[in-house]
């Protein structure tokens, strides 16, 4: 009940008092031209910041690892360009400490630390249900290679010939 009454009660309180305070001190017309400033210059940033963060998923999943750094960038940023889109100092104040590497990096240790959250790492290699030995694609072991069943043309061999 508490986290809700915080997003959908408190934040735009607190977003309009400084939105009066501000469009006071500094004039209506001003206010209004830097929360559309905010939100333009947000949104050029989080479209950098998620592009450099895609490329980043793409590298370690090429060297086969688990992008779990990458995707929780990726979640703070797509959470910072909805705050930064919302008008409002305070939600842009938020934003813009999310699109700041050091302070995700913060953010991700003391939630980890935290212990409600965990990650789980599965690996591609592993046991096919016959025994078979299964390894990862960018394993140096493995050679791709086409291959022809000869059971199947020994096994017609030894029955003889077909009566048609």
């Amino acid at each position: 009940m508490m986290p809700f009454f915080v997003l959908f009660v408190a934040i735009p309180l607190l977003e309009l008092t400084v939105f009066v305070y501000s469009s006071r001190l500094i004039g209506l017309g001003t206010t209004l031209l830097l929360c559309l400033l905010t939100a333009l210059i947000g949104g050029g940033m989080v479209r950098h910041q998620g592009l450099h963060t895609l490329m980043n998923a793409r590298m370690e999943m090429a060297r086969g690892g688990v992008p779990s750094r990458e995707m929780f960038d990726g979640l703070c940023i797509v959470a910072a360009g909805a705050l930064l889109m919302t008008p409002g100092f305070v939600t842009d104040m938020i934003g813009f400490l999310l699109l700041i590497p050091p302070v995700r990096d913060k953010l991700r240790d003391r939630m980890a630390k935290s212990g409600r959250f965990e990650a789980h790492h599965y690996s591609s290699e592993g046991f096919s249900p016959e025994g078979r030995i299964f390894r990862a694609a960018n394993d140096p072991s493995v050679i791709e290679g086409e291959y022809e069943d000869l059971d199947e043309q020994t096994e017609d061999k030894k029955s003889g010939p077909r009566a048609s």
